[in-house]
């Protein structure tokens, strides 16, 4: 469980509330305060590509799945997954960035973003975590790969640990945004401080059918609220957001989000045919396979990687972008490519 990550988010919108009470106290002759925005030199490049290419398709296990690529098809693949609420574009900039140095790149929309579709209506719209990872390795296999370079955050970098903790021998290197973040519904039944749980307040929305009706309602409206939360200080304009935000008119999308949250709770079902995964993946396996970890400011205390570094026994390194948020791959793009090729020749 990643209380670092709920104390990060409760306190963030603490941080937001006051700033809103200041803001009504404010006159117009107050002066204005000359101030460096956290993280700007890692943000260089940010934003320099609007498009993620022509969209292909490959039929992979129980989806239709939807994806970018980028480089040539005789490059090392990578494979790099986006989280909830993001999509593809988080990797619009280190895409083109690993093609130029002889990588290929493919980014798949995950179950429930963008064009990715289920082959029959019959499928369960289950969003577990161990499901997600399948249909990676799903995905490899339909594009006839052996072997990849893995990297991700949020659901994209607990789907990267998962692999790498089930299936190594897929795996040459990866590199994941918070570290080790595999969901243990055991511990998610324990309770937390409260300034953590506050952190959480999204996730015990979505147990309620209120909360399922307001997400399906106002999801363009509330995912922004995510985006502005986890990366305060990244100012993207509506332009960036909307081309992402697109990805969540896809008629799983609720479906698969409110799935994800309420099975970490033990409040929805998983499906038999991933119960030895989760079996495995309850006692916490090591990951063995080169790994490069980023910590942000999203992570708060965590940002050290210190509570998570043991889980990573080969060569390992972590690195911290103070300035960042959740959003590490789309903030801070140079940063994120490197680690990548950083990892692959670890």
């Amino acid at each position: 469980m990643n209380t670092n990550r709920r104390r990060l988010f409760a306190g963030v919108l603490a941080a937001g509330l006051a700033a809103a009470s200041l803001s009504a106290c404010s006159t117009d002759s107050a002066p204005t305060p000359t101030t460096t925005t956290p993280g700007a030199a890692l943000r260089a490049g940010s934003g320099a590509n609007t498009s993620l290419g022509p969209i292909k398709k490959v039929d992979a296990g129980v989806l239709d799945v939807a994806y970018s690529e980028f480089g040539p098809a005789t490059g090392q693949p990578v494979i790099l997954l986006h989280g909830w609420p993001y999509d593809a574009y988080s990797y619009a900039d280190v895409g083109p960035l690993l093609a130029a140095s002889g990588y290929r790149v493919l980014v798949p929309f995950l179950r429930g973003y963008g064009e990715t579709t289920f082959l029959s209506a019959q499928t369960v719209r289950n969003g577990q975590q161990s499901a997600i990872a399948r249909d990676i390795i799903d995905f490899m296999d339909a594009l006839h790969i052996d072997k990849a370079v893995l990297g991700g955050f949020d659901w994209g970098a607990r789907t990267v640990d998962i692999i790498a903790a089930l299936w190594p021998q897929r795996v040459k290197a990866m590199v994941a945004v918070s570290g080790y973040i595999v969901t243990q519904q055991a511990a998610q039944q324990q309770p937390l401080a409260p300034e953590a749980e506050l952190g959480w307040w999204y996730q015990y929305y979505f147990a309620t059918e209120r909360g399922r009706l307001g997400y399906d309602r106002n999801r363009h409206d509330f995912n922004k609220l995510i985006w502005q939360l986890a990366s305060p200080a990244w100012n993207f304009d509506d332009a960036t957001y909307d081309r992402s935000a697109a990805a969540f008119d896809n008629p799983d999308h609720v479906d698969i989000v409110i799935s994800n949250y309420r099975w970490r709770l033990s409040l929805a079902p998983g499906e038999p045919q991933y119960d030895a995964y989760e079996q495995q993946l309850a006692t916490r396996p090591a990951i063995t396979v080169p790994a490069i970890t980023i910590g942000s400011d999203f992570d708060g205390a965590a940002k050290d990687g210190k509570p998570y570094a043991a889980k990573y026994t080969g060569k390992y390194e972590h690195r911290v972008l103070d300035g960042i948020g959740h959003n590490v791959p789309q903030e801070a793009p140079h940063p994120f490519a490197q680690a990548i090729i950083d990892a692959d020749h670890l």
